[in-house]
């Protein structure tokens, strides 16, 4: 029989969903009544869900990627029946149960021998670059670097360009006052915005969107404009005078404005931790934000991938879980991004949350990584030992507290989510808590957190 890897909890399913609506149709299809045919191996799960056709949906999943194959007409990744079909492989043993080898039901069985057939010869095929020390694929798309080196020149102009006309909007801007930013409304930031697309400077783009959106933002806003627009200034005239900058500051305001940029470095193998994963959107893209801590090495990676707008990303890690695999980090200062290489084997049983530290050690180490990312919104923090305090009578907001009160930090109230706040509650009980999250000049943003002595991370966002 093949060896079966860890059973998720129905927590790390309901984590891949990839909106509320398919969190709950999947949940009312984890029960064993719709399903037929169901069972599991080292990496496969697969069942027949009746539908309101005549013939059940063949849905496959594959717990290593995760991957999935459903016959159901959905666009949704993964669909209403393989997050169902998950439910009940996590909860259900019986309904689910695993079976010898040659038993795989035989509309279930090619996509799953060509899924690993595939991670196989990708493992083969790296391997045997490494040894030959013959070109990967990175090393063919830049074949020509001399073509290479003439587009990013061009497009170092182009983004030139557009930082030195944003500059002048910028004068313009605080020459008139910015009291006056109320009044043109958000179509003049959508036309400045659209030169720097133009300029080939998405991340300069994306931050003159954000102004946009802070005139009508409540009382206080002409402050936070002036901030957000002196950060922007601050970026501009860095990439204007890059030459002068250390190379990991300079590879940072590239990554910043929005210059494409490859993972370099050797990888790292560890059993990295898979903490938290949600999803951001706007107009045109899907973000997912995927962070990791390493068991081993200690660092802290977050993963990104996206969508078509409306699309969930195809990358999706059961959060609660552990990998052991690969990441290659991406350059700059103080960077966390990187990006997930090879994995080897089924996802692991966690071993109970990463090393925390109090409220103000978490202010301090995003106050030294602003020193390497001056426009670095949060850093990764897990805080050990406080407790979730609701909004009291005096108008203050949520704040997690050290459990001694020597100090506490705000909840980010931009980034609270209401329910994943009273889950917290109701998991601390009044006592102190482990809790992982990002923590940034706007506050503490919880995304996952442990109730004393439990392993198992309960998913706040």
């Amino acid at each position: 029989m093949n060896q079966q890897g860890v059973r998720w909890t129905a927590e790390q399913v309901l984590a891949l969903a990839p909106d509320d609506s398919s969190r709950r149709a999947g949940s009312r299809l984890g029960t064993a009544g719709p399903w037929s045919e169901s069972g599991c191996d080292g990496s496969g799960v697969w069942g027949l869900c009746k539908g309101s056709g005549s013939r059940p949906y063949q849905t496959v999943v594959d717990t290593d990627g995760p991957g999935y194959r459903c016959g159901c007409p959905s666009r949704k990744f993964p669909c209403k029946h393989a997050l169902g079909l998950l439910l009940l492989w996590a909860a259900d043993e019986r309904a689910v149960p695993a079976v010898a080898d040659g038993e795989v039901p035989g509309w279930a069985e090619p996509w799953l021998r060509e899924r690993r057939a595939r991670a196989e010869n990708k493992d083969h095929r790296e391997n045997s670059e490494k040894g030959s020390g013959t070109a990967g694929p990175a090393e063919v798309r830049t074949a020509d670097p001399e073509a290479a080196r003439r587009r990013a020149e061009k497009r170092a102009e182009r983004v030139t360009a557009g930082a030195g006309e944003l500059e002048q909007r910028l004068e313009d801007l605080l020459r008139g006052g910015l009291a006056a930013a109320e009044r043109p409304g958000y179509g003049l930031w959508e036309e400045t915005a659209a030169r720097m697309v133009d300029a080939q400077a998405p991340g300069l783009a994306g931050r003159v969107r954000e102004l946009g959106a802070i005139p009508g933002s409540g009382p206080g806003w002409p402050v936070r404009l002036l901030e957000e627009c002196a950060l922007l200034h601050l970026l501009d005239r860095a990439w204007l005078g890059r030459a002068a900058l250390p190379e990991p500051l300079a590879a940072t305001v590239r990554a910043r404005v929005g210059v494409p940029t490859q993972p370099q470095g050797p990888p790292v193998r560890d059993i990295w931790q898979v903490l938290a994963q949600y999803d951001t959107a706007d107009a045109k893209l899907t973000t997912r934000r995927i962070w990791l801590h390493g068991r081993e090495s200690g660092r802290a990676a977050m993963v990104l991938d996206f969508g078509a707008a409306g699309r969930a990303p195809e990358l999706a890690l059961p959060v609660g879980l552990a990998i052991d695999a690969e990441l290659t980090p991406y350059p700059g200062g103080g960077q966390v991004r990187a990006a997930l290489g090879e994995r080897f084997g089924a996802p692991l049983a966690a071993a109970g949350p990463p090393p925390g530290g109090t409220t103000a050690e978490a202010m301090e180490r995003y106050g030294r990584a602003l020193r390497d990312d001056p426009w670095l919104d949060a850093w990764p923090v897990t805080l050990s030992g406080v407790i979730p305090v609701a909004p009291g009578d005096g108008g203050e907001g949520w704040q997690l507290a050290d459990s001694g009160h020597e100090s506490a930090l705000p909840v980010a109230s931009a980034a609270a989510d209401r329910a994943g706040l009273w889950k917290l509650v109701a998991l601390s009980g009044g006592g102190p808590v482990t809790v992982f999250g990002e923590c940034g000049h706007r506050g503490f943003a919880p995304l996952a957190g442990w109730a004393p002595g439990e392993a198992e991370a309960v998913r706040l966002r």
